[in-house]
């Protein structure tokens, strides 16, 4: 048996339309796995789809609880079941502390923490139908770490470590494991953005990280598989940085 044969598997990947959700939503087909990825973005998903044999893309705004809800829902429907939910949909404000208005925290937050709460409640009846399954929680390298600029997106990550902890403890007893991933400085979108609005961030990040160079989001394809298979039956409520070396540095 290969524990990381993910054949006859039905997966959510929220945010899956590209960054870190594609390269894991990659890795899950790679491994046989039915994959539904969600995103707003029409384009998005088009481009996505095109990468990710026999995947089916739903639109959903995830700050919305009707959409959380009924994206779990449609999965469900199109695909025949789910066995596997990856939380990786986030957005993110640079800001001081002081200059968020309150709707800019409640986005941050509904964007990235809120609805990995709904959406994993919304999966919960649906493992259990299916005899266990895997939830995965994106969390990030501020989820330990501090800085100016991200006080609303480090208070989400945060909290989406200790809501996995929290599913952990309250699943087990389901055969539902739930994990966190915690990625450093990942080359996508959201952190080309962050380079264009953070002076020297880029030589800040190659100089702290051992591995010497941004992550890609197939380096996350792995981490994906291993916690969404057989493998991982064991594993649950932990934190793992995938951040080449970057967490090392102190």
């Amino acid at each position: 048996m290969n524990p990381f044969d993910l054949t006859g598997r039905t997966a959510i990947v929220t945010g899956g339309n590209g960054g870190i959700g594609l390269g894991m939503a990659e890795g899950l087909v790679a491994a046989g796995a039915k994959v539904a990825i969600v995103g707003r973005d029409a384009e998005k998903n088009r481009q996505a789809l095109a990468r990710l044999k026999g995947a089916i893309a739903i639109p959903a705004d995830l700050t919305s609880e009707t959409a959380c809800r009924a994206m779990v829902q449609d999965t469900v429907e199109r695909l025949g079941r789910l066995d596997i939910l990856v939380n990786n949909a986030g957005i993110n404000i640079r800001k001081a502390p002081q200059d968020y208005s309150l709707d800019e925290w409640r986005l941050v937050l509904d964007s990235n923490l809120t609805s990995a709460f709904i959406a994993s409640q919304a999966a919960y009846p649906h493992l259990r139908v299916a005899g266990g399954g895997k939830i995965v929680n994106i969390g990030s390298m501020m989820s330990i770490f501090g800085a100016s600029f991200v006080a609303a997106y480090g208070a989400s990550k945060g909290g989406m470590v200790q809501l996995t902890r929290a599913l952990a403890c309250a699943w087990a007893k389901d055969n539902i494991q739930v994990n966190a991933v915690l990625p450093g400085w990942i080359d996508t979108a959201l952190t080309q953005r962050a380079r264009r609005e953070v002076d020297g961030l880029h030589e800040r990040v190659l100089a702290r990280t051992p591995a010497a160079r941004w992550g890609a989001p197939a380096d996350l394809a792995g981490i994906a598989v291993f916690l969404c298979s057989p493998a991982s039956d064991f594993v649950t409520g932990t934190a793992i940085p995938v951040d080449g070396g970057y967490s090392a540095q102190g």
